[in-house]
């Protein structure tokens, strides 16, 4: 049907299938908008509420489309398409006008079949990030598929496939605090990532081994848009280094090495594992939901102190402050099945607390209370929690469990 257009002329209604199905469009009548143009009202039609999961990692009803590469995508994701213009040119769906060959060539594509052009050589440990992750990671991710194609043609994927990397980045300092330049070397070979106080220096200042370490981005607590975290085991206790590099492709590039050194540790570590297993475990999340207060003493006879606490996979980990360097203490969380869960609110009889929203996490041998100052942080633990509680252990979580530390006293 036809429907008026703003200065006169006329638009169409179009069906337009946005995962690329190969639905036939139905019958478009002949529109007499000047030049052949068209608005297009209704980019996804019927399709809308039936395209498969995980086409669009952002949101579900995108409402731009980069007409030059034929998908939908988010308004957080068209600033970055925009900022690639040799590659994509971006339009509103329902804002801009469009021509008949930018809607015939929409029409012919879809999200479906740009990830099987731009996503087929994918390797397994590549982190996609979703809309919750940080700006550097969607920007570097969606640059790598359109702009670089690493995707496309394996051999641009070297800067993190190789099983060895060496560079330069800033790190803090433990005590002062200051960015200093550092060298890093890592090795899939000896499984470690090394870095050295001078460039011309021959022992390490620090070895963390793969096997106990774990990265993510934290631009907001470390106060740059590319902070990488990094955590490790060392004397059997939690510690932490904040990394960053000026370029983004370099720190996201370090970051995907790590996870392919990870990987490639545990697919030898474990070969009886699949990779869908693997993967698991080598793409651990952490879950860095600020300041909540705890007592960590199950008599109660100290109280509720407010501390940072850090979600690392199945280590729950707390600090006296986020960037401190080592854990206060820690506990392995385990799965359901194992005697783990997590209860919303106090028990009655808890004192000493100033926060109104409790959590209680069960294990096998005690009870750890949690507090929050708000409702919505305690929904984000909880939420975080239970999805750890209700995954099933995998083989090599279980040495975690055995060599976990345990909560210590709250100083």
């Amino acid at each position: 049907a036809l429907h008026p257009a703003a200065g006169g002329g006329s638009t169409c209604r179009l069906h337009v299938d946005p995962v690329g199905t190969g639905a036939p469009p139905p019958t478009r009548p002949h529109c007499s908008g000047a030049g052949g143009q068209f608005s297009v009202l209704s980019p996804l039609g019927d399709l809308r509420g039936q395209r498969p999961l995980n086409i669009w990692p952002c949101l579900p009803d995108p409402d731009w489309a980069s007409y030059t590469l034929g998908v939908f995508i988010c308004l957080s994701c068209s600033g970055i398409h925009r900022n690639i213009p040799q590659v994509s040119k971006v339009k509103s769906v329902r804002l801009d006008t469009w021509d008949d060959a930018q809607v015939e060539f929409m029409t012919s594509r879809g999200n479906h079949v740009a990830r099987a052009a731009f996503e087929s050589k994918v390797p397994p440990f590549y982190y996609r990030p979703s809309a919750s992750d940080c700006q550097l990671l969607r920007e570097q991710w969606i640059r790598a598929k359109y702009e670089r194609q690493e995707f496309t043609y394996p051999e641009r994927q070297e800067p993190y496939s190789a099983g060895y990397r060496e560079g330069f980045l800033w790190k803090r300092g433990r005590d002062n605090g200051q960015f200093l330049s550092r060298k890093f070397v890592l090795t899939e070979r000896e499984g470690a990532l090394k870095y050295f106080n001078r460039s011309d220096a021959k022992e390490p200042k620090a070895i963390m081994k793969i096997e106990h370490l774990n990265a993510t981005f934290q631009p907001a607590k470390i106060g740059h848009p590319h902070g990488l975290q990094v955590t490790y085991l060392k004397d059997n206790s939690t510690r932490n280094i904040f990394v960053y590099h000026e370029d983004g492709k370099e720190m996201v590039d370090w970051f995907n090495a790590l996870r392919a050194a990870r990987f490639h540790y545990l697919q030898v570590a474990f070969p009886g594992a699949s990779d869908a297993d693997v993967r698991g475990t080598g793409s651990r999340g952490r879950a860095c939901l600020g300041p909540t207060s705890g007592s960590l003493d199950p008599q109660q006879t100290e109280g509720f102190r407010k501390r940072w606490f850090t979600m690392d996979d199945r280590r729950l980990m707390y600090f006296k402050d986020p960037l401190d360097a080592f854990a206060r203490g820690e506990v392995f969380i385990g799965s359901r099945e194992s005697g783990y869960t997590v209860l919303d609110g106090l028990p009655p009889s808890t004192q000493g607390h100033h926060w109104p929203h409790g959590i209680t996490i069960v294990t096998p041998e005690r009870r750890f209370l949690l507090a929050c100052e708000t409702e919505s942080e305690q929904r984000a633990w909880m939420e975080a929690f239970r999805k750890v509680v209700d995954r099933p252990m995998l083989p090599q979580e279980y040495a975690g469990e055995v060599g976990g530390a345990a909560w210590g006293p709250s100083p």
